[in-house]
């Protein structure tokens, strides 16, 4: 099978892989580069898991090829905090109102909600839903996720 050269800045790092045409931007960002916040969780497109920031915009990682992101920026959750010793404010709410539960969807939602408040820094309740609507998660009931987007949205109030 024919390799393909690609580079691409994951998390502010230029990356370069060779990758086979069926290689997945999960399969790559996990496998190849070790940025493991990226969850497999259906490998198909429908839980969000694998949400990450193509170029700015929400993509599912597992139905991007790494041959189409050559020359793109990715930001996985690894990439949302500003340094080792400080998060990201959508970060420090999810913790803050209990956003998080088991964790295994926390990535993509995190990924999700910082594109709406990146395009929309004051969302309604409804723009927050309808911007979650590809993750799935079975432990929050959403409640505490969207009170966290809401602070966040708030600037903590």
């Amino acid at each position: 099978m024919t390799l393909h050269e690609i580079s691409l800045v994951v998390n502010g790092t230029r990356e370069f892989a060779q990758v086979a045409p069926n290689v997945t931007l999960l399969t790559l960002l996990r496998e190849h580069l070790g940025v493991t916040g990226v969850k497999n969780g259906c490998a198909t497109g429908e839980c969000g898991a694998c949400t990450v920031l193509m170029n700015g915009e929400p993509v599912n990682a597992c139905l991007v090829l790494a041959v189409e992101v050559d020359g793109a920026e990715i930001i996985t959750v690894e990439g949302l905090a500003p340094s080792s010793d400080h998060l990201d404010p959508l970060q420090q709410y999810f913790v803050e109102h209990s956003g998080t539960q088991c964790g295994f969807c926390t990535p993509g939602v995190l990924i999700s909600a910082r594109a709406l408040l990146d395009r929309n820094p004051h969302p309604s309740r409804e723009e927050i839903l309808d911007s979650l609507r590809g993750n799935l998660c079975r432990c929050t009931g959403y409640l505490a996720i969207v009170r966290a987007i809401e602070a966040t949205a708030a600037g903590g109030d």
